[in-house]
């Protein structure tokens, strides 16, 4: 089995790469990592886009036979950038995370499996990360250990139902409003990253940043 991985040069997911090879391992010996998807080879079994923030043409899709995106939510709901951020700031405990193929659209390709995740209301970026990846991956290896045996797409199910949009996030969300409590915004100091996008306020014509840790 031939599997390529397509990770932004500017993803949270990078720290993990060692962490992806040694899983997929087991089931390849050819994998390889792209952080441009003009570089994907030709006649590969699986893509996993990871954490990719391009829209990919068909032109590069078709070079893989199944082209895997995991994505944190209940799909068609929640399609678009940063979903689980999204869903922390709204206070929102249990996560659906979904594993989907990828199509021309965004995030509207074949649902493969999903599953409903706690991300508990005292975890910072990094911890928020790692359960990410983690269950992520599990649901990338489920669809492997599959497809190996097999070497047939049989999974999954179209998407049904409204669908709603996540926009992708900026510096400026990581804005804090200095006149409400830091109760009130303690999502917000969850989500940000201390080193990328730190929380920050303004004030008296000069910008602050904010960074947050726990014991």
């Amino acid at each position: 089995m031939k599997i390529q991985i397509l990770i932004s040069k500017s993803s949270w997911a990078n720290k993990y790469k060692k962490n992806i090879i040694s899983h997929l391992s087991n089931y390849s010996k050819n994998i390889k990592i792209f952080n441009d998807h003009k570089n994907l080879k030709k006649d590969y079994d699986i893509n996993i886009i990871f954490s990719y923030f391009k829209i990919i043409p068909k032109k590069y899709l078709i070079k893989s036979k199944v082209n895997l995106v995991p994505h944190e939510s209940n799909l068609p709901l929640g399609k678009g950038m940063s979903p689980l951020t999204w869903q922390i700031l709204k206070n929102k405990k249990r996560i659906y995370f979904s594993l989907i193929e990828a199509n021309s659209s965004v995030d509207s390709g074949k649902i493969y499996f999903k599953k409903k995740v706690i991300i508990p209301k005292s975890l910072l970026f990094d911890e928020i990360k790692k359960i990410q990846f983690k269950e992520n991956l599990n649901l990338i290896l489920k669809f492997i250990k599959i497809y190996k045996k097999s070497k047939k797409i049989q999974l999954g199910q179209n998407q049904k139902g409204e669908s709603t949009f996540y926009k992708k996030r900026s510096p400026i969300d990581s804005e804090i409003n200095i006149k409400k409590s830091i109760i009130s915004q303690f999502n917000l100091f969850r989500v940000v990253d201390n080193k990328n996008y730190p929380a920050f306020f303004k004030l008296y014509g000069k910008k602050y940043y904010l960074r947050i840790s726990k014991k």
